[in-house]
């Protein structure tokens, strides 16, 4: 009711999933509340330690087994940025398309940690649209802001936000 009310997706709310993949979609296709539930991903030694090597960040709790266990997690975790990275590998549709790029990122928050072994899965839901108007610098496009929430393998919320894309206007395809 919320939604309907403010035209704004609320978590918890009702949500539309279709056979084309939100990201194969112009602006004007998108629908508040479409949305996409990923494959899954196994979170790995090797992805931490690659993701440290790419990033240069070598934090205890990434590296240090030792000093990881006397920490409030118990354990080695997975870097916040390396769930962010891997939920954007699990939703986005890699051939070019309408979405022509990310515009940013709100209300990020890294909830539950992600350990060795812990899988992890990504829904994305359309939440908020902008038209960009047309401006004759630019194609036409509008702005999607997508709610994203990644869960672990028990269901638990690991990593919360809200990515902007940049999405053509069929009036651009033409």
């Amino acid at each position: 009711m919320i939604t309907a009310i403010t035209g704004e997706y609320q978590r918890g709310a009702k949500v539309h999933e279709d056979v084309v993949h939100p990201f194969r979609k112009y602006f004007e296709e998108i629908q508040i509340g479409d949305s996409l539930l990923t494959h899954r991903r196994t979170v790995s030694e090797a992805d931490i330690v690659n993701f440290g090597g790419i990033s240069g960040d070598y934090f205890y709790m990434h590296f240090d087994e030792i000093a990881a266990k006397e920490t409030q997690f118990g354990q080695r975790i997975a870097h916040g940025y390396f769930v962010l990275s891997a939920a954007a590998g699990l939703f986005v549709s890699p051939a070019p398309g309408p979405v022509l790029a990310n515009y940013g990122l709100d209300t990020l928050r890294f909830v539950n940690p992600v350990a060795i072994g812990d899988t992890i899965q990504a829904r994305l839901t359309c939440k908020r649209r902008i038209d960009r108007g047309n401006r004759p610098d630019q194609p036409p496009q509008g702005v999607v802001a997508w709610d994203v929430q990644v869960m672990n393998q028990r269901g638990e919320l690991v990593a919360s936000y809200d990515i902007l894309t940049l999405v053509a206007k069929k009036a651009a395809a033409a």
